[in-house]
């Protein structure tokens, strides 16, 4: 890449970087939109100066980072997973897949642990770049590759605020049975969950650091409460498979488990984009990625856990109310304080969807320049409308919606981070084919790369995807062959292996014919 001497310079943390002056939409948007939106600007004004967030896709320029917010790498993914919504997660070892407890268990450990790395990976971009999630995929699968992966997103988003909303919702509507009904409890949600989003990152961001505390209490009370009830490690070992189709369960559960952990890695580095360019990496990762797997390995096992009670009681719960109806079961030995904490468990969902709500906003704003035109809170108010009439309209297919989604999800979440990641270590690291990260092309086209590499390597993880997946509506042939009856799901593995083999030749030889 043909650059002035003058323009490079050496940073420890991001190696070569491509120095401009800042842009004036980076610097300050509050401004540009309300010079763009001509007779409504000054009341857009007024609404900014009352504290919400002008700043949607833009980059955050130097001058503008923060570091109040560090420890939030850690205590808002704690309080994002230390929630409702992470139990049936862990349900759906035995409800779908006969696992006894302990094979959940190590399942959940491994599979999470290796999402959490993945995720936490991604995270470090955001303090190095300065740039939304879905604004860094153009530095390596271009402006239309990032296109492509905003769309994946915003489904993606889409998908966990509907099952959150529908779980939430089954769960208020549990604790009096006739008198609050699921529609308006899903409503209820929803409407809770847009107004810190609506607002911005810094009440984000002050709502998630606190969040966890009661809810991380209420979730010990559900250990103590089902262990008094009878967690029984072995109740699943009669209906448990064995040799391959024993492998194949784990993979598949593993494939669902690693998805609800690297379904957060398309929205990482929008939550800490504004702290300072010489961050630690190391220290955003650490704190990700424990902020990551102590709490969802914590709470998918409880769900686990909980599912192995044989009472007939508690079974009943579970087929008539899913997981809402299981935990209200749990808490009903203490009457009318165990209906408050279901109050309060219903409601601990809200923190799990305000970064889907907030992101989707973002990732609708990174489809295009038209789109990024229109203010970043209009499109969280538009996600809140389609996740809610969608999770009012599937609110009776939760159990079945859950475990297709996260299962998908897993494949297109594995290919985005190694192409991500191959573009960082190999192609962007300090003396390599370009040496850093031209941070101030995030949003021209003429100077992002071409995305052909990006685009191509993707295809590629689908096909991936495609031969390795096993659901119930399709099982690809080499799923087929790694499990018994029904295929074991090495979509994810696959589609990530096929994605890392073609992306460096490819790039490499889109760097070579054009430079950039």
């Amino acid at each position: 890449m043909s650059t002035q001497a003058s323009d490079l310079s050496h940073d420890k943390e991001k190696g070569l970087v491509y120095r401009e002056e800042t842009l004036p939409v980076d610097a300050a948007p509050e401004e540009a939109i309300v010079r763009r939106y001509g007779r409504f600007g000054p009341f857009l004004a007024k609404l900014f100066a009352s504290g919400v967030e002008a700043r949607g896709v833009e980059r955050v320029p130097e001058d503008q980072r923060e570091t109040k917010n560090m420890w939030n790498n850690l205590l808002m993914w704690w309080s994002v997973n230390t929630v409702l919504t992470t139990i049936p997660i862990g349900t759906l070892g035995q409800a779908f897949y006969t696992l006894t407890l302990p094979h959940a268990i190590a399942t959940i450990l491994c599979f999470g642990a290796l999402g959490g790395v993945a995720t936490a990976f991604i995270s470090t971009l955001g303090p190095k770049t300065g740039l939304r999630t879905m604004i860094i995929t153009r530095f390596s699968s271009g402006y239309i590759g990032g296109t492509i992966y905003s769309i994946l997103n915003i489904l993606t988003q889409l998908g966990f605020s509907v099952t959150a909303v529908i779980l939430g919702g089954q769960t208020l509507a549990s604790i009096n049975p006739g008198t609050l009904p699921l529609v308006v409890g899903i409503i209820i949600i929803g409407v809770l969950s847009v107004i810190p989003c609506f607002i911005g990152y810094h009440l984000v961001h002050y709502y998630e650091r606190y969040a966890w505390i009661v809810i991380f209490i209420i979730i010990m009370f559900l250990w103590g409460l089902g262990g008094h009830a009878g967690f029984d490690p072995n109740a699943q070992k009669p209906l448990e498979d064995t040799g391959r189709a024993l492998s194949a369960d784990i993979l598949s559960f593993g494939g669902i488990v690693f998805g609800s952990v690297t379904g957060w890695a398309p929205v990482a580095a929008d939550y800490n984009c504004r702290l300072p360019a010489d961050t630690s990496s190391m220290k955003v990762f650490l704190l990700t990625f424990f902020g990551l797997w102590i709490p969802i390995c914590f709470v998918e096992i409880l769900g686990a856990a909980l599912m192995t009670i044989s009472d007939p009681a508690y079974t009943q719960a579970y087929a008539e109310g899913s997981t809402g109806g299981l935990v209200a079961q749990v808490l009903s030995p203490w009457g009318g304080g165990g209906k408050f904490l279901l109050v309060l468990l219903g409601l601990s969902v809200v923190a799990n969807n305000i970064p889907n709500s907030y992101s989707a906003g973002l990732s609708m704003q990174s489809l295009g320049r038209p789109f990024a035109l229109i203010p970043r809170f209009a499109w969280t108010f538009l996600a809140f409308v389609i996740y809610t009439v969608a999770g009012v309209a599937g609110r009776e297919h939760f159990s079945e919606i859950l475990s297709n989604f996260l299962s998908i999800l897993s494949y297109w979440t594995a290919f985005f981070i190694v192409i991500v990641a191959e573009e960082h270590f190999i192609f962007r690291r300090r003396g390599g084919p370009l040496g850093g990260y031209n941070l101030n092309d995030w949003d021209k086209p003429s100077r992002l790369p071409l995305g052909i590499a990006g685009i191509i390597a993707g295809c590629f993880g689908v096909a991936g995807a495609v031969v390795g997946m096993s659901e119930v509506w399709y099982t690809g042939p080499l799923g087929k062959k790694a499990g018994a009856e029904f295929g074991a799901d090495l979509g994810f593995e696959l589609a990530a292996g096929f994605a890392a083999v073609v992306y460096p030749p490819l790039r490499w030889l889109e760097i070579r014919l054009t430079g950039r």
